[in-house]
């Protein structure tokens, strides 16, 4: 058994958007960063929460040069009308994210399939909330993006040239288990915001995990320097298609990523990120010839009732732990955080000019 702090959605999304506008970000902007980290904190995403959004634009973000507060998006032209092509010019990264995320769904009620390109972004975070809120609305919805930095090394190699980049699926299968599956990893064997949140807890990683600056395996979060891919070749695959759809939008050499001293120093190169999104209307690639005449909906609880029996019945599926954890914000009626993240957030208030009292907060023991 834990502490937690409850935080009250409405507080915690105050907070968050003063401190963005107090980074310059506009208001919608502001809003757009406070409505993801609710998402994240809701679904009980410790690794890519408020936290983790603010610190990572005090790396490579607003103060860099990285991400541009204010920054409009240009829509280029194209001849294919289920696809969308966009240049963000530095725009926050969950701003951008849900309007991309909202034109698939859009062409995905047009054309059955809609798809958005981005390039010249910064970092969106957690796939995962993007499509979850998009299968919630009843698409199946994929994202990936390129990392904000090289930390990982590629199967068989000695030096970090990929990113953790993450795949992100959601399907809308809440009508059938109550809630939407959502398959959302890093390729790599953690999330590089997992270090930070144990250099946080003060807990060490498990073997396997990554090494620190002289290539050296270590368990130690506060000496890890770069990330091993899961699985091997495996994980290295994912996280290279990562890389290749950027190649194809127009990202630049991974290893100068966010990295704006040595960009600068290579004239015509680029240090931004790139995105991809996709939404598939369900009903778009029926083949409307299921089993014993099954409607597509009793087909998918069918498979997924097979897949879950035999005895495996304590199985559990992908979006599962975040569906019980959005169970738990709702029974306490706010985002948990642990006394760690309490003190985090009391930082950021404090930039932000923004009254957080804290003894106010309402706890409970998990």
């Amino acid at each position: 058994m834990a502490t937690n702090f409850i935080v009250p959605p409405q507080l915690h999304n105050d907070l968050v958007a003063a401190a963005y506008q107090r980074r310059g970000f506009s208001a919608d902007e502001a809003g757009a960063a406070a409505r993801f980290s609710e998402l994240t904190a809701w679904h009980g995403i410790k690794t890519h929460n408020a936290i983790k959004a603010l610190h990572l634009d005090e790396l490579f973000g607003s103060k860099a040069g990285g991400c541009r507060p204010g920054a409009k998006i240009d829509k280029l032209p194209g001849k294919f009308k289920a696809v969308e092509r966009w240049n963000a010019n530095r725009k926050l990264g969950q701003a951008t994210a849900f309007a991309a995320m909202a034109c698939c769904m859009k062409l995905a009620d047009e054309y059955g399939s809609g798809t958005v390109a981005v390039d010249n972004a910064f970092h969106y975070l957690w796939g995962g909330g993007y499509v979850i809120d998009a299968a919630k609305k009843g698409y199946i919805a994929y994202t990936c993006c390129t990392a904000a930095l090289a930390e990982v090394v590629p199967f068989g190699g000695r030096f970090p040239t990929l990113g953790t980049n993450p795949h992100s699926w959601g399907f809308p299968t809440q009508d059938e288990i109550g809630f939407p599956i959502c398959i959302d990893w890093a390729t790599s064997t953690v999330a590089m915001g997992r270090v930070q949140q144990f250099i946080r807890e003060g807990k060490q990683l498990p073997p396997g995990t990554g090494v620190d600056e002289q290539g050296n395996e270590t368990t130690d979060p506060n000496k890890v320097k770069s990330l091993f891919p899961f699985g091997q070749h495996k994980g290295y695959g994912l996280a290279l298609m990562d890389e290749l759809y950027a190649a194809y939008i127009g990202g630049s050499l991974p290893t100068l990523r966010n990295r704006w001293s040595e960009v600068n120093q290579q004239p015509g190169e680029k240090g931004t990120c790139c995105f991809y999104f996709q939404c598939i209307r369900p009903d778009a690639i029926s083949g409307e010839n299921f089993a014993a005449k099954r409607s597509q909906k009793e087909n998918v609880n069918a498979v997924l009732k097979d897949i879950l029996g035999h005895g495996n019945e304590k199985a559990l599926l992908p979006g599962q732990l975040e569906a019980q954890a959005a169970a738990l914000s709702a029974k306490h009626h706010g985002m948990l955080f642990t006394p760690a993240e309490i003190d985090a957030l009391k930082h950021i208030a404090q930039e932000a000019h923004f009254a957080f009292d804290t003894a106010s907060l309402r706890t409970v023991e998990i």
